[in-house]
């Protein structure tokens, strides 16, 4: 965080779930890349603990759907040192999955500029490029969804989303309003369910108390047509989470859709159990 930048309350707020090992996980931090306009940008890597360590472990990649700037300047801090994030990535690796969170200033094309660098280095990053899932949340998540596109410049394995801003369907313009009132990239503009890849599994998590104008009505229209087109999507709705259910409702219900989430990547990218086990 800059000198003098205010600093919102929600940079500090954790994920509501625990679990064993999150201090074991060893993070590689500030690792550099080559950013889309040829600078440099830097990513954290947070690696399973060591009793996984037998393979290259598979890749969940945090999106960043909002410009850094723009996001340090509102928040007080970049996106990858939230604490939401951090929290997030923690708990991936203690499943034994890598996470990594990132900087950028363009979102979209640094999100593949840093796809790209783990795609070339992924030995000496100790990750496994044919493995690579994302998660996202809210106003994150049209950038995560570009990558499910089967136009896509580069495929994932799967996706996991939290109560997140999908596709303008229908005729309505919610998601485009948003992108325009809080600074996300939308780069899904125009798009719709029969664009999607039909082989990437999704995980589709719902706040039911959304306090967010119009995100619940994008992914009520997005279900259906996501059911009808036979995508395999695992949906899972919180009647009474508000929005970031999963940093601000203490609940068993929030704690229990973070596992099911945890568990979705695990099964789609299979990682090898650690040593002992």
């Amino acid at each position: 965080m800059s000198e003098g930048t205010p600093q919102n309350e929600i940079v500090t707020k954790k994920v509501v779930y625990e679990m064993p090992d999150t201090d074991a996980v060893r993070i590689r931090r500030d690792v550099e890349f080559c950013a889309s306009d040829g600078g440099v940008l830097v990513m954290d890597i947070y690696h399973p603990p060591a009793a996984w360590a037998r393979t290259r472990a598979p890749l969940v990649v945090i999106v960043a759907g909002y410009p850094d700037a723009g996001f340090q300047r509102i928040v007080g801090c970049r996106f990858k040192d939230m604490g939401s994030t951090t929290s997030w990535a923690r708990l991936i690796a203690a499943s034994g999955m890598a996470a990594i969170a990132y900087a950028n200033r363009a979102p979209v094309a640094d999100l593949q500029a840093m796809l790209d660098h783990v795609r070339h280095n992924a030995a000496a990053l100790d990750v496994d490029e044919r493995r690579i899932g994302v998660w996202a949340s809210s106003g994150n998540v049209p950038l995560a969804l570009s990558l499910l596109m089967a136009d896509a410049p580069a495929s994932v394995a799967c996706a996991a989303l939290f109560y997140g801003c999908m596709l303008d369907l229908d005729g309505a313009t919610g998601i485009a309003d948003a992108a325009r009132a809080f600074g996300f990239v939308n780069p899904c503009a125009g798009k719709s369910v029969d664009d999607l890849r039909t082989d990437v599994p999704l995980f589709l998590a719902r706040a039911g108390k959304d306090q967010m104008p119009g995100l619940n009505d994008a992914i009520d229209r997005f279900l259906p047509k996501a059911v009808a087109a036979n995508l395999p999507v695992t949906f899972v709705n919180h009647p009474s989470g508000p929005h970031a259910f999963d940093l601000f409702h203490d609940s068993e219900t929030s704690r229990e859709m973070v596992r099911w989430a945890l568990s979705f990547l695990r099964f789609h990218l299979r990682p090898v159990a650690p040593l002992g086990q």
